[in-house]
């Protein structure tokens, strides 16, 4: 599959994947069909929960549906740390990414099973599975293009963003179609067919990849392995023992899960990065690179809160506050989830060429610059939403126009090209070599953190109204964006001599 994509280099005569290494293709494509199966299953996630899974009057299914799905989401992202872990101690970042891509699918043809447990234990095996996959297959990227130019490096990380996008696409056009419209557990069951694919794909293709994840960055020892299979005896059994009695007592409320998932997608970035202080195998040449990454991280957090609500609330305004009649056909809500990827599709292309154009000239603006732009970008997607919630409101339908959406949608797009790709490449080049694995984990933690604050600040939607809920978190994105601007200078100075 991956082969026909590659043309021959003209100075070495070696297969190359669109100029860029030939292991890219089998990275791209393995991405690509996991990204299917993933966006696939959260394109139908919250209007299944709210249809299918959840009891009491609707308004309070929707906000508890939108919490459960940003701190699933978070979840999801958390679990890249011991993903991270696993590959640089343990397997290799190789390895690992084979491990979750068959987990993963696993769980999606978990989902296929009509049964409440059976649901949510295949949502525990993608987590599980994700986890393994999604920071080593970033990092195993990195390694491609080891000592090659900056510029280089961020145009194949953008090719790899838009291998996410194809999967984004594609995903809630056939799985939205089919849950929707057919059945909730069909949508989920092909899912896992395109998890298969990835499977298949990427122990195909692995050859091409050369040394790259092959072998763990620091082996672990005999004696940490029995001191970290301990501490993960003892935390697994009390959270056990926690459930067990929270059920006996009668007291059990699933929001109890969902809080206390939130708390740790806080807590958990804030001990990882304390831990990395503290490790002595880091130099003092590597800490004030660190010490950016904090900004960075901070900055990646408050953007994926507010990104990732497109899955949730933005989702339920689709469905119940958008006009989506096309002649006398209503098109799914989820197929609305296909407009970001398709606007990536559009968009990456062009930002990988302005940023290499701009490099040639010295005029490239910095990475903290980049992030800036991102943050004002985001605030404004929800400005815009706040303008779309007061014209439903006062709305004779209580809906308006599919055009809202799609405004949103490209500022929010415009606001990604500008720190994901970014953030991603960024990610490899600031982290220590022994580090790799993990600090990829903590990038997708960002993302985790921003989905952990969501499973509370969504729960603000139903008293403040529309128009107020998505005004104020625009105002804060602004906001934020602002203070980088002013705090880039001394951002690039810790940044040492990374671009």
């Amino acid at each position: 599959m991956a082969s026909s994509l590659t043309k021959d280099s003209p100075s070495s005569g070696e297969k190359t994947f669109f100029g860029h290494p030939r292991g890219m293709a089998t990275l791209f494509m393995t991405e690509m069909w996991e990204r299917f199966s993933w966006y696939g299953m959260r394109a139908i996630l919250t209007l299944y929960l709210v249809a299918a899974v959840l009891d009491g009057p609707l308004e309070g299914r929707e906000a508890l549906a939108a919490s459960i799905y940003g701190v699933y989401n978070a979840v999801v992202y958390m679990a890249a740390m011991p993903g991270g872990w696993v590959a640089d101690r343990l397997w290799g970042a190789r390895k690992a990414v084979l491990v979750g891509g068959i987990i993963i699918a696993l769980g999606h043809f978990t989902l296929a099973l009509p049964s409440d447990i059976a649901f949510f234990v295949g949502l525990a095996l993608i987590a599980a599975g994700t986890g393994l996959l999604k920071p080593n297959i970033s990092a195993m990227v990195g390694g491609l293009y080891e000592g090659q130019p900056s510029a280089r490096r961020d145009a194949g990380f953008t090719l790899f963003y838009m291998a996410i996008n194809i999967g984004g696409l594609a995903a809630p056009l056939l799985v939205g179609y089919l849950g929707e419209h057919v059945n909730w557990h069909l949508g989920f069951g092909v899912a896992g067919v395109g998890m298969t694919f990835a499977v298949i794909q990427y122990a195909i293709g692995s050859k091409h990849l050369g040394d790259v994840g092959k072998l763990p960055a620091k082996p672990i020892s005999p004696e940490e392995r029995r001191k970290t299979l301990r501490k993960v005896a003892l935390w697994a059994g009390i959270a056990v023992a926690a459930l067990l009695i929270d059920l006996a007592l009668g007291t059990y409320d699933i929001e109890h899960i969902v809080n206390v998932l939130a708390v740790l997608g806080v807590v958990v970035p804030i001990i990882y990065f304390i831990t990395i202080f503290r490790d002595p195998a880091l130099t003092a040449e590597d800490r004030p690179k660190i010490k950016a990454y904090v900004w960075f991280f901070i900055t990646a957090v408050l953007f994926w809160m507010i990104y990732d609500q497109s899955g949730s609330l933005l989702t339920i305004f689709a469905d119940n506050k958008t006009d989506r009649f096309i002649g006398g056909w209503e098109f799914p809500a989820s197929w609305l989830q296909s407009v970001n990827p398709a606007m990536v599709i559009i968009l990456a292309p062009i930002f990988a060429a302005l940023w290499v154009k701009l490099a040639t000239r010295n005029r490239e603006p910095s990475t903290p610059m980049k992030f800036a732009l991102a943050m004002l970008l985001i605030g404004g997607s929800f400005g815009i939403m706040g303008l779309a919630g007061a014209a439903a409101a006062n709305s004779d339908t209580g809906k308006v126009t599919v055009f809202w959406l799609l405004a949103v949608y490209l500022a929010q797009t415009m606001g990604e090209m500008c720190l994901s790709p970014v953030g991603l490449s960024l990610s490899t080049k600031l982290a220590p070599k022994m580090f790799v694995g993990q600090i990829m984990g903590l990038w997708f933690l960002a993302t985790s953190t921003g989905n952990a604050l969501n499973g509370w600040t969504t729960k603000l939607n139903a008293p403040l109204g529309d128009a107020a809920y998505y005004t104020l978190q625009a105002v804060v994105a602004v906001a934020a964006g602002i203070a980088f601007m002013v705090a880039g200078r001394k951002i690039r100075a810790l940044m040492g001599g990374v671009k």
